[in-house]
């Protein structure tokens, strides 16, 4: 099944607990440190975007 396939309208969509525990477990398997562009960080900013806080832009 391709990616795209996989992706629905019934998916959950990240938040800031969910974000929070991507960025922890990836930072205890790094020696502490979670890298500019990687999944962590990347959930942190969808979480953030979703919660209405990503910066940049005016919401209407």
């Amino acid at each position: 099944m391709s990616q795209s396939q996989n992706q629905s309208s019934s998916c959950t969509p990240m938040n800031a607990e969910a974000a929070a525990r991507i960025q922890s477990a990836g930072a205890k398997a790094n020696g502490g440190q979670t890298s500019k562009g990687s999944f962590a960080a990347r959930a942190q900013s969808a979480a953030a975007h979703n919660s209405g806080k990503g910066g940049g832009g005016s919401k209407k």
